[in-house]
């Protein structure tokens, strides 16, 4: 996500805390948040597609090939 849309997403928490927002900032903020949501959701999927499962045993299992199983 860009830094500019963190940052603003940084200031509208701050001013919801202070002073309260306006309907049109709040709308914002929910498109922002939403934004934020599935940008981590997705990178957190990378992740674990490439995360592995190592057993006492000695074998290896993909958490993706895991997820298939069940």
């Amino acid at each position: 996500m860009e830094r500019a849309k963190v940052d603003r997403i940084n200031a509208l928490a701050k001013k919801k805390k202070e002073e309260g927002l306006t309907p049109e900032e709040l709308a914002e903020q929910q498109v922002l948040y939403k934004e934020y949501l599935a940008e981590i959701r997705a990178s957190f999927g990378g992740t674990l597609e490439n995360t592995v499962i190592k057993r006492p045993d000695g074998s290896v299992e993909a958490v993706k090939d895991r997820k298939k199983k069940q």
